[in-house]
């Protein structure tokens, strides 16, 4: 199902990416942007998960810029690694790069070209980032627990967006939750109850069964309402 493929961006540089299909046509398309770990095993499982419910999905290696194929865990070697690379990565050439990545998501998916994202920790960053500059590329998108979407609240969705947040997430304040509701209250927010940080991840000890099937109902229901 699914498979490494390379990108070009619009500046020149190619990257990696994971792509997996379904197994009859795509309903649509979806890019999947990744935690602060790459896109390693669980990003690859998510495409898959996507693939499974008929969607294209294409994962883009936006760390491909500054170290080639980062690919980690979840300890907290590991976390601190993920964050030093993150820090060194420019917004613009990520935004580029998912740019990169909805093209192929949409030369890949049936005709009309539609395509959603969703991303995951500084991924639900990155979808609300795109969700303001990608308008033209994306049909809408589903950010989860993305942190640091404060510092950009002076840019506007151009797409419908669903945020998620769990209401344990000592990372992300409530108080920063309120300011984008506040900022933009055409963006639907969905607070788990209980749920913390990276509470999609199986792999993580913060996982919540509950949250992320809730999480991944809502948003399937708004990919195949806007995405068809």
């Amino acid at each position: 199902m699914g498979e490494n493929i390379r990108l070009t961006a619009a500046d020149g540089f190619e990257l990696g990416a994971y792509r997996a299909r379904p197994d009859g046509a795509p309903r649509a398309a979806v890019v999947v942007i990744q935690e602060i770990f790459g896109v390693n095993v669980h990003i690859r499982a998510v495409c898959d998960r996507y693939a499974d419910a008929g969607y294209l999905a294409v994962a883009p290696a936006i760390y491909d810029r500054i170290e080639a194929d980062v690919q980690i865990g979840y300890t907290p070697d590991d976390v601190a690694r993920g964050r030093e690379i993150r820090a060194e990565c420019d917004m613009t050439d990520v935004i580029a790069d998912v740019a990169a990545a909805a093209d192929c998501a949409a030369e890949g998916g049936p005709g009309g070209g539609k395509v959603g994202i969703v991303g995951y920790c500084w991924g639900g960053q990155i979808v609300y980032v795109a969700s303001c500059r990608l308008g033209d590329k994306l049909t809408c998108g589903s950010g989860y627990y993305g942190g640091g979407i404060v510092p950009f609240l002076g840019e506007t969705p151009a797409i419908p967006l669903m945020l998620h947040f769990g209401t344990a997430d000592a990372s992300i304040p409530l108080s920063d939750v309120e300011q984008i509701g506040a900022a933009h209250p055409e963006v639907t927010i969905h607070l788990y109850e209980g749920a913390d940080h990276g509470f999609n991840c199986d792999m993580r000890a913060q996982f919540n069964a509950e949250a992320a099937a809730l999480a991944l109902e809502r948003t399937l229901a708004s990919f195949g309402e806007k995405l068809g």
